[in-house]
């Protein structure tokens, strides 16, 4: 029976248009996403927050899946989050976010993820701790 408390797909991954293309290793997902017009900031460029936040979403997905190959059934809760901009994100291209979690235990797991363009430049990397509260 599915859980009444979690919709799938998120409200945050619709907005964005995110799609998970790969959560086969548990652990490691990939997201894609195209850079939306609407997502811009006065510049013309993708603002770094909808970066983050696809940043935290694939991090988010990856430590559920590290719990869920324990056999654990989880929501993951980012604690603190740490996002480095290294590029452009230019408006109309292919983001892609690979996030994989690094470290983990019972309780937090530590994740990095990196965005990349279609044209492989790395725009964004981030860093965050997950809280995992257990849930039935």
């Amino acid at each position: 029976m599915a859980d009444p408390r979690i919709q799938v797909p998120p409200n945050c991954e619709l907005t964005l248009g995110m799609t998970c293309v790969d959560k086969t290793v548990p652990g490691r997902t990939v997201w894609r996403m195209r850079a939306d017009e609407r997502f811009a900031n006065p510049a013309g460029i993708v603002q770094g927050g909808f970066l983050g936040a696809m940043a935290d979403s694939a991090m988010g997905s990856a430590a559920v899946t590290y719990a869920r190959d324990a056999g654990r059934k989880v929501f993951a809760s980012n604690v603190e989050m740490k996002t480095s901009f290294l590029a452009s994100a230019r408006v109309g291209s292919t983001l892609e976010c690979t996030a994989r979690i690094v470290s983990g235990g019972s309780r937090v797991a530590f994740a990095e993820a990196e965005v990349v363009d279609d044209a492989g430049r790395t725009v964004a990397r981030a860093s965050s701790t997950y809280l995992f509260t257990e849930r039935s």
